[in-house]
């Protein structure tokens, strides 16, 4: 090897030397390279999203132009205010959610909310069972079998309007003296699931109803032609297409059982303890939250509560979507 060739590679290794190094350096970013990142990310998510936005502004009037940022302000407005019950409930209860909040037994010094979170979800299960199968069945009747202009009809539609304007106080006093008294099974959980059903019913009705509506007639014309006799027809072709409706009202419903408050206090009472039976007494994660606030020592307990309460409304919307998509699946 002569000098030439000993210079070459003493050239070409310090040429590595140079691109590692400055590889290297390539990754150490000071934190002003970290603002500049971030602003031209913020800039260019902006450009993105507002690019659309002035694109279709200039092509449209300035009534247009109204009308669209008011749509605009509206669902800004509403998502704005769930974020900020969200948010605040989540600041003022996830610091206080401890272990001793799950305590089998309740005490005045635990406040255990677990046998308030079993009843919750014992009275969503009952009443769901109660309520969804004879409202299911009530709207595939008002739609698929009684003929236009039927009086039951129409009798049937004004009394579950009346019920969806009923004060839910009223249909506890109602619950207290039907189910209680006069059948004597007194303060208990099936009483409670009774009348959450009864309240339910107009909101899985209407919606099951209108679902069952928006089918197109060609889906039923399509299996009466295949030989498919009424039954068959709504059982394969009208009511898995009207599914996403219905779950939809599940979920309305189901909000509206765990959130329910006046109508439980005349029902199941406020016992706070693991229920034996379906006549026993209990209190739900409301109820819990309610007579926490009311006593005005354990505020920080009932935001802890509170936050449970929206996991467990969001726990349950979640299981019935997946119980939707696999029923759509098994469809397909």
């Amino acid at each position: 090897m002569n000098i030439f060739d000993k210079m070459r590679d003493i050239l070409k290794i310090k040429k590595k030397e140079k691109d590692i190094r400055d590889k290297h350096t390539a990754y150490q970013l000071t934190a002003d390279d970290g603002y500049e990142i971030c602003g031209k990310f913020c800039v260019r998510c902006l450009t993105i999203f507002f690019r659309p936005l002035m694109n279709f502004l200039r092509r449209k009037k300035p009534a247009d132009w109204i009308r669209f940022i008011l749509l605009w302000m509206s669902a800004l407005i509403t998502v704005s205010i769930l974020v900020y019950i969200v948010g605040f409930i989540l600041v003022r209860g996830v610091p206080y959610i401890t272990p001793s909040l799950f305590s089998l037994t309740y005490t005045t010094e635990n406040q255990s909310l677990f046998p308030a979170l079993v009843t919750t979800v014992l009275m969503v299960g009952i009443t769901l069972l109660l309520a969804v199968p004879f409202g299911v069945f009530t709207a595939i009747y008002l739609v698929e079998y009684a003929s236009r202009g039927n009086k039951l009809v129409r009798v049937i539609r004004m009394t579950t309007e009346t019920l969806a304007g009923i004060p839910s106080i009223v249909f506890g006093l109602f619950g207290y003296l039907f189910f209680a008294i006069w059948l004597g099974w007194g303060k208990a959980i099936l009483t409670g699931c009774f009348t959450l059903a009864i309240m339910i019913l107009p909101i899985i009705i209407r919606t099951t109803e209108e679902s069952l509506k928006s089918i197109p007639d060609t889906y039923r014309e399509g299996s009466f032609s295949l030989g498919a006799g009424k039954l068959r027809t709504v059982w394969r072709v009208t009511l898995p297409s009207a599914l996403p409706g219905i779950f939809a009202g599940i979920i309305l419903s189901v909000g509206r059982i765990v959130g329910e408050t006046a109508a439980l206090i005349f029902t199941i009472g406020s016992v706070i303890k693991l229920p034996n039976s379906l006549f026993s007494q209990g209190r739900t994660l409301a109820l819990h939250v309610l007579q926490l606030a009311g006593e005005g020592y354990y505020r920080n307990e009932a935001y802890a509560t509170a936050v449970v309460l929206l996991v467990v409304v969001l726990g349950i919307n979640g299981l019935s979507s997946t119980i939707e998509r696999r029923f759509k699946q098994k469809i397909k």
